[in-house]
């Protein structure tokens, strides 16, 4: 597995386990997440601070399960689901497509495709 490959791993690991420290240690300095706009809403966050704020977001128990990485020229994209629950405590699942934009094998920039399932 690349090096590329492995942060995402990581990253993803960090973040089921709600690990900020580890989550920071993925990511550059300069780090920008998209989420494009859909009906669940949309976002922007900008260095590793407000990263770190927006994986926070998720409620306890979030589980991302990965289906698919590929990797090319420096870009992986991951495929998988999304378990977590409504803020009134009601499941709630999604899909998603994540691009991660490496350099030196650390996430520069995540681009976050999701759909709710029903």
């Amino acid at each position: 597995m690349s090096e590329n490959k492995s942060t995402v791993e990581r990253y993803i690991d960090a973040f089921n386990r709600a690990d900020r420290e580890q989550i920071l240690a993925c990511v550059t300095d300069d780090v920008v997440w998209d989420i494009p706009r859909t009906h669940l809403g949309s976002g922007r966050a900008v260095g590793k601070e407000a990263f770190v704020a927006e994986a926070g977001k998720a409620p306890a128990g979030t589980a991302i399960t990965t289906t698919r990485m590929v990797e090319e020229g420096g870009v992986v994209v991951a495929e998988g689901a999304v378990t977590t629950r409504t803020p009134d405590g009601e499941p709630f699942r999604l899909i998603f497509c994540d691009v991660f934009i490496m350099r030196d094998t650390k996430i520069s920039r995540l681009t976050s495709y999701l759909a709710q399932l029903e």
